[in-house]
């Protein structure tokens, strides 16, 4: 779907996009194992993660957050006046469940507010909402501003 800055701009408060299912399998944990060194067992070693409450390796924190991006090309309305978009930051991210091996999740993405930074420049601050398939409890949940370029 495509929009322009304005339309979207005039949807603070609605959830404007939901991503597909990803699946979190232990190939995508170890990938990202090997990006970022963290090695830990409890996200790399299914046999002595079975031994912990989980019962299973478990994604790394860092690596749902990761998501956001794919998720955001998925959920978020292409802005049809923009020269460019880019990620600006995080406001605030909480990791608030674990996401056990062969789990899927997907965002939700709230507009909350935009503001003006220069003339041809707009933030974009969402709530993005990650959940995991089966369970009521998201997995995380972050403040996140993207940066919107206007022609």
């Amino acid at each position: 779907m495509e929009m322009s800055y304005a339309a979207l701009a005039r949807r603070i408060g609605d959830t404007v996009g939901v991503s597909s299912w990803i699946l979190i399998d232990q190939d995508r944990i170890d990938r990202f194992a090997g990006v970022t060194g963290d090695h830990g067992f409890i996200h790399v070693d299914p046999l002595a993660a079975a031994a912990t409450p989980f019962g299973t390796t478990i994604a790394h924190g860092l690596l749902v957050l990761s998501l956001t991006g794919l998720m955001a090309q998925q959920a978020l309305p292409a802005i049809s006046d923009r020269a460019f978009l880019m990620n600006y930051g995080y406001d605030r991210v909480r990791m608030t469940a674990p996401v056990p091996c062969g789990a899927q999740v997907r965002g939700h993405f709230r507009l909350d507010r935009v503001s003006t930074r220069a003339e041809k420049q707009r933030l974009m601050h969402y709530t993005v909402t990650i959940e995991r398939a089966g369970s009521d409890h998201p997995v995380l949940v972050a403040d996140w501003l993207l940066m919107v370029v206007l022609t």
